[in-house]
């Protein structure tokens, strides 16, 4: 049987998913664009990685899809990215470091939602 959606909260949950999407093209656009459209130096990249990434699984979490879920999602996703950069010019496709940062990114978007649940009184949904 279904979990039930309490009243009022679908709306929510639709917002969030459109924002997933959202990030989710944002971080293809950027990550797909040929390396001589982007700046020379961007600071940061693995916090950008880990940000990016973190904000992606939060709100497939906030979704309501389940959080084992949205972690999967969210790495297999970084992995495809990882793959479709291979060709892209200017690029370094399949950068171990870049998918470590986008894991560890997702898994404490996901860890963060799984504490705020539990205090908010809600089992953690197992999946």
């Amino acid at each position: 049987m279904a979990p039930v959606v309490p009243k009022g909260e679908t709306k929510w949950r639709r917002l969030w998913a459109a924002l997933a999407v959202l990030a989710a093209l944002v971080i293809a656009w950027g990550s797909l664009t040929p390396g001589s459209e982007l700046p020379e130096s961007l600071p940061w990249d693995k916090a950008s990685h880990f940000i990016g990434y973190a904000g992606l699984a939060g709100l497939i979490g906030l979704a309501g899809v389940r959080l084992p879920q949205a972690l999967l999602i969210s790495v297999l996703f970084g992995a495809a990215i990882e793959v479709a950069q291979i060709p892209v010019p200017g690029r370094f496709g399949g950068d171990w470091h870049d998918l470590l940062a986008n894991t560890l990114g997702a898994a404490c978007a996901v860890s963060a939602l799984n504490v705020l649940r539990y205090q908010q009184g809600r089992r953690p949904v197992r999946g």
